[in-house]
């Protein structure tokens, strides 16, 4: 599964005061942390506001790719933004995000057909998230009859089902797993990914939670996730459910895993 490190976002208290004080240093550790972790992408988001974002974001791409040769997860609300940051990659980046609202979708989807980039699709539209499945869908048909008139490959386009919190609707697993496996039928080249740690959001240990969630996502189809890397629970999980799944060929990723430390019981270190 691909693994988009989630933490370099703006919206972080840390973080965010990094971006606003030029914290190189701090943003190339945390980006040098999650590679070594098992990130493939890198999430990039400032989080700093309308007017700041288009030099906060173009400054993290820049330090970021400073740092490490992962490929970007270029995250922003702000179009405009997005546009800069793009400029500035050196490997073919994801896009976060296309939706169904017109606004949102008439601004970003020329600019993943211009540059060739892959994207990510959110299962919302002007009326919010859709409650139900059918409604979901709905919305991933529209969404992709737009990218494929704008010459966007079904293997460039990331569906996320959105994870609503079982805090405030339990069928928030369900509806989301079930999108997953529908739009799988129907459009079998598309990828698939959702911010796993808003399904915890209100709910006491919300590790546990995300675990769990990210066996049933999988087993549905998931075939990435914005994740923390450095969560070794989730991580051992991924491994876990991956063979389990038949996704792991001769169990070989786990076997690795196991014997460079990554998963399985931590041994103590030697005393002298």
């Amino acid at each position: 599964m691909l693994i988009i490190g989630e933490k370099i976002n703006g919206t972080r208290k840390a973080v965010g005061k990094a971006v606003l004080e030029r914290d190189a240093e701090f943003i190339r550790k945390l980006a040098q942390d999650q590679v070594e972790a098992g990130a493939d992408f890198l999430d990039v988001n400032a989080g700093t506001g309308p007017d700041r974002d288009f030099d906060d974001l173009v400054w993290l791409v820049r330090t970021v790719q400073e740092a490490v040769g992962k490929p970007l997860c270029l995250d922003s609300p702000n179009p405009k933004a997005l546009a800069l940051a793009v400029k500035e990659v050196k490997a073919t980046p994801i896009i976060n995000s296309i939706s169904g609202e017109e606004d949102r979708l008439a601004s970003v989807l020329p600019l993943v057909a211009e540059h060739g980039t892959k994207v990510i699709a959110l299962c919302i539209d002007k009326n919010g998230i859709p409650k139900d499945v059918e409604t979901r869908m709905a919305v991933v048909h529209a969404l992709l009859a737009e990218t494929r008139k704008a010459g966007v490959p079904d293997d460039s386009v990331y569906v996320d089902p959105l994870a609503v919190a079982v805090a405030t609707d339990t069928r928030g697993a369900l509806i989301a797993c079930e999108t997953i496996r529908r739009t799988h039928q129907e459009y079998p080249l598309v990828h698939f990914t959702c911010g796993l740690s808003n399904i915890s959001f209100g709910m006491p240990a919300r590790a546990l939670i995300n675990r769990a969630f990210l066996t049933l996502m999988l087993e549905a189809g998931l075939d990435s996730a914005i994740m923390d890397p450095m969560d070794r629970g989730l991580i051992e999980t991924l491994f876990a459910t991956e063979a389990l799944l038949a996704k792991d060929r001769m169990c070989m990723k786990f076997n690795r895993a196991f014997r460079a430390g990554k998963i399985g019981v931590v041994k103590p270190l030697a005393t002298v």
